[in-house]
């Protein structure tokens, strides 16, 4: 995740209100390599059918932890220190028991976060969500434009759901995000989307790069931007960001070269923001997710690369042994240009899962970074 309006502008919002106050001088200690945030797809089954789904969800899978195995995985976290659970799935509401461990993680000490699609927030709903504690609720909305979200999320009436979803939450005095899944169909309207999420009281949007897991790696050539399309991206996001500071904060994730850019587009000193792009952790660091199955991985979208399973080992056993990779990624990487880039030690390559799934290769490039055209570098280190 790279916090830009911290990176912008050293303000922030939800994730102050979570994390405390960081910054590129002073970054984030609130998890880490051994007491990670748990990205927790607590089911599969979901009522949308979004074409980019890194999970594939649909209908339940069979496997999925039962009640009693999702309580004692929560101790478990407790036991590490897990400072956060993002629940996430499917649509994590199509669960039936997970009110009781969510009620029961808080009970813990655990701050909670619901990944959702909004579309069944009705005011019970966010009353109960409110009343449990969660710190945040991060609602996928890809576009004000209502066929557009509706198309990308593979049901008529999605858009209109998850608006609703959205202010149910805000007026149960959740704190409400959007995230929006940045593709070449929606990254030129993304100044409209932000004064728009402003404009109904959100105090985050968290642009998703798109990646190549799951149902993603199905799309075709037109869904994937260009360099030019980036940078267009982010001199907006970067400008809303000052425009919104202290009020709605921009995060992006999938894509840890976004704090290459603000590292590299002059104005300051670049050393400090490199240093706090590696920080700000990512896949297999910072965070890892653990599938409906107890299957774990070192993040959500990372689904070919299985460390373990906690109905086999305890989940520290797996933490500590399978996380190389993505903790040292610089020293795995081989691709042309990622292997040879100055900046391989805080970027770690980018999205290892649009290496794997767009190239073939774990340990490739990846096809989506445009850093090396867009500041005229071959992408070799300094000698």
């Amino acid at each position: 995740m790279i916090p830009i309006s911290t990176m912008v502008t050293g303000r922030g919002t939800v994730s102050f209100k979570i994390k405390g106050k960081y910054g590129v001088d002073k970054p984030s200690e609130f998890s880490s390599i051994v007491r990670p945030i748990v990205s927790w797809n607590i089911t599969r089954k979901c009522n949308l059918k979004c074409i980019h789904c890194y999970i594939d969800a649909g209908i339940e899978d069979v496997h999925e932890l039962n009640t009693e195995e999702a309580i004692k995985l929560v101790d478990q976290f407790k036991e590490i220190g897990v400072p956060l659970i993002l629940m996430s799935g499917g649509e994590p509401l199509m669960r039936r028991d997970l009110i009781d461990i969510a009620r029961y993680a808080a009970g813990l000490g655990i701050k909670l976060v619901l990944s959702t699609n909004g579309t069944l927030i009705t005011r019970e709903v966010a009353d109960e969500l409110k009343g449990i504690g969660f710190s945040y609720i991060g609602i996928s909305l890809d576009s004000i434009d209502a066929e557009y979200h509706d198309k990308f999320r593979g049901v008529r009436g999605a858009f209109s759901l998850a608006l609703a979803g959205i202010r149910n939450s805000l007026d149960a005095g959740l704190d409400v995000g959007l995230r929006f899944t940045v593709t070449a169909m929606n990254i030129e309207k993304v100044a409209d989307y932000i004064d728009f999420a402003a404009s109904i009281g959100v105090h985050r949007v968290t642009f998703y790069h798109l990646s190549a897991s799951g149902r993603a790696g199905k799309l075709g050539k037109e869904w994937w931007y260009s360099p030019q399309q980036y940078a267009r991206f982010m001199e907006t996001i970067i400008r809303y960001a000052e425009k919104y500071a202290g009020k709605l904060e921009i995060e992006t994730t999938l894509a840890p070269y976004d704090g290459i850019y603000i590292a590299l587009r002059g104005g300051e000193e670049p050393e400090p923001y490199l240093r706090f792009v590696e920080s700000t952790g990512g896949c297999g660091r910072k965070i890892i997710s653990i599938y409906p199955n107890g299957d774990v991985y070192p993040c959500q979208f990372i689904d070919f690369m299985r460390l373990g399973n906690i109905r086999q080992k305890p989940l520290r056993d797996i933490l500590i042994n399978g996380l190389d990779l993505f903790v040292n990624t610089e020293k795995y990487l081989r691709g042309p240009k990622c292997s040879n880039c100055r900046f391989k030690k805080e970027c770690k390559g980018g999205d290892r899962a649009r290496a794997y799934y767009l190239g073939g290769d774990i340990y490739g490039d990846d096809p989506l970074c445009p850093i090396p055209e867009l500041f005229n570098y071959g992408g070799h280190e300094a000698d």
